[in-house]
C-alpha cells in the first residue's frame, strides 16, 4: 500500500514527534512536583536517560508512549505503510528498553514505567497516586 502523503511531508511529520516534555510525562511531573517530590530530567549518565530521576529514592521513572514501546493495549497499533521497517524499529525499542531496565536494576535503582493509556482521564488519577506510592515506598 502507497504512503498517502510525500516522503517530505511524512519526514516533516516524524520530526515533530517529541521525545521529551510530552503531554504525558508533563501530567507526571506535574503531579509529583504538587506532591511535594523533586526530582531531575533525563539523567544522561543513566542508562535509557529516565524521564524522571528520584535520587532520594534511588528511582528512574520512564513515561512511555504505547505506540513507540509497545505497550500491547489499543494504542499500540502497527502502520500499514513500510511495515516491516516498523516491526524492527520497534523490536529495536523494546530490546533497548529491556537493556536499559536491567542495567538500571543492576546498578540498584528500581525502575517504574508508567504508560500514556494509563494517564488517560478515566485512569489518570488512580495511577498517578499509585506512582507516587511507588516512588516514596521505595527507599532502598
Amino acid at each position: 500500500m502507497a504512503d498517502k502523503i510525500s516522503k517530505e511531508a511524512r519526514s516533516r511529520n516524524m520530526s515533530l514527534i517529541q521525545s521529551k516534555d510530552t503531554k504525558p510525562e508533563m501530567l507526571v511531573r506535574k503531579y509529583l512536583f504538587n506532591r511535594g517530590l523533586r526530582y531531575r530530567l533525563h539523567d544522561k549518565r543513566l542508562p535509557g536517560k529516565p524521564d524522571l530521576i528520584f535520587p532520594k529514592y534511588k528511582t528512574a521513572v520512564f513515561v512511555n508512549g504505547c505506540f513507540w514501546h509497545r505497550h500491547g493495549c489499543r494504542y499500540t497499533t502497527t502502520p500499514k505503510t513500510n511495515t516491516d521497517f516498523w516491526l524492527d524499529k520497534f523490536q529495536k525499542n523494546v530490546n533497548r528498553d529491556i537493556q536499559n531496565y536491567e542495567e538500571l536494576d543492576e546498578a540498584g535503582w528500581n525502575v517504574i514505567v508508567v504508560w500514556e493509556c494509563d494517564l488517560k482521564k478515566d485512569r489518570r488519577e488512580e495511577t498517578l497516586a499509585e506512582l507516587y506510592d511507588k516512588i516514596t515506598d521505595s527507599i532502598k
